[in-house]
């Protein structure tokens, strides 16, 4: 009797609360591996690797023996490395310190539009800019990749709204394509909205001077916002920034909630990114380098039966189509050693996994040259190749 009263006895609330926490935990553990092991299944686990060395295009990767050559960075003029770069930054490090420890001046609740505008965006537009644009409060309009006839039609739809903001890519990260700005900046025009474009992949190389695709298409005097980075071309640290008319600065200064919850750039990435341009207003040497070493990658690529998307871009992506195949034949490269990460689903669409590969200004030919013959081998290995 004592024993089934005791075994029948209710549990205190404290014990019955800790029971449903670790019984919630547990659910959640079983649901996360469920998840963890259908990415595995699909050949879509993104493995992390370690570089131990500084970046540029020789590199050292945990696990790996002897250097690697490296055609998966964003560092396309080489001038994280530059030694004039890291000069500059360390100056302004030792005159303003680490950081300043602090968000800039807080105020302000909302950034450019309202209920009443409206954001047209390309489809494959980069990530950051379509969670923006669902963190803003405007209408939402998604036209077809570099689709006018469907741009002009959302913009025939979107006319009821007070300001119509068209959002795109300059150059598109994944694949290597550049936006028809002549023709959004027309219809911007045609229809009275802005054009706002973002530049990572394109400030620093893109155009006559570097100046980007606007630059390279000839609008410059038409686009109204652009949005770019430091952490890229530009030194390869952090930090971005956005230009455009002085009230729409002075607005985002006031509003813009990511600009006044963030901490303020380190000086030395400000010392590092004034020097990069510095080097860019003085030649364009290092740009054009870039410019024949990319035509140089996709030609041979092209001669040995790859099929690499978009053009002219330093961004290459070695189109395989299976998440698998691209996963397998990446790091086959890495034991041949070549850095070049493959990239699938829910980074790209299905069906369109690839292998993207970034050239460099620092990249000698021959560097290049034995990429691609790393590249045919393992495709012939794996049937990616005839």
């Amino acid at each position: 009797m004592w024993g089934r009263r005791l075994l029948s006895s209710p549990l205190s609330p404290g014990r019955c609360r800790a029971y449903r926490a670790r019984a919630a935990l547990a659910q959640l553990s079983h649901v996360l591996e469920a998840e963890l092991e259908s990415i595995r299944g699909a050949g879509t686990w993104k493995s992390e690797r370690v570089i131990t060395s500084k970046q540029g295009p020789h590199i050292h990767v945990e696990g790996s023996r002897g250097g690697i050559l490296n055609f998966c960075a964003n560092n396309y003029l080489g001038l994280s490395s530059h030694p004039e770069v890291i000069r500059s930054g360390l100056e302004a490090l030792e005159k303003f310190g680490a950081g300043l420890s602090s968000v800039r001046f807080i105020c302000g609740t909302q950034a450019l539009l309202t209920p009443e505008d409206a954001v047209l965006s390309d489809e494959l537009n980069h990530a950051s800019i379509i969670d923006g644009i669902r963190l803003c409060k405007a209408n939402k309009y998604r036209y077809k990749h570099m689709d006018m006839q469907d741009l002009e039609a959302k913009l025939q739809a979107a006319q009821k709204h007070r300001l119509r903001l068209v959002a795109t890519d300059g150059a598109f990260s994944m694949d290597g394509d550049i936006a028809p700005l002549k023709e959004i900046c027309s219809l911007a025009q045609k229809y009275q909205a802005l054009v706002f474009i973002d530049e990572c992949h394109a400030t620093g190389f893109l155009g006559p001077n570097g100046r980007g695709t606007d630059e390279l298409l000839g609008v410059m005097d038409q686009v109204d916002i652009v949005n770019s980075t430091l952490g890229k071309a530009l030194g390869g640290a952090a930090g971005g920034y956005t230009t455009g008319p002085k009230a729409l600065i002075d607005l985002l200064r006031q509003r813009s909630r990511p600009y006044l919850f963030s901490n303020s750039l380190p000086p030395a990435v400000v010392g590092c990114a004034s020097k990069a341009l510095d080097l860019l207003m003085e030649s364009n040497a290092i740009a054009q380098s870039m410019v024949a070493k990319t035509r140089r990658f996709r030609s041979k690529m092209a001669a040995a039966g790859f099929s690499i998307s978009g053009n002219d871009h330093p961004i290459c992506p070695v189109m395989l189509g299976e998440a698998r195949l691209a996963s397998v034949m990446a790091d086959d490269m890495l034991e041949r050693g070549i850095y070049v990460i493959g990239f699938s689903y829910p980074v790209v669409p299905k069906g369109k996994a690839r292998i993207r590969v970034q050239i460099s200004a620092v990249h000698s030919e021959d560097d290049i040259d034995h990429c691609v013959e790393a590249f045919t081998e393992v495709g012939r290995k794996h049937g990616a190749l005839p």
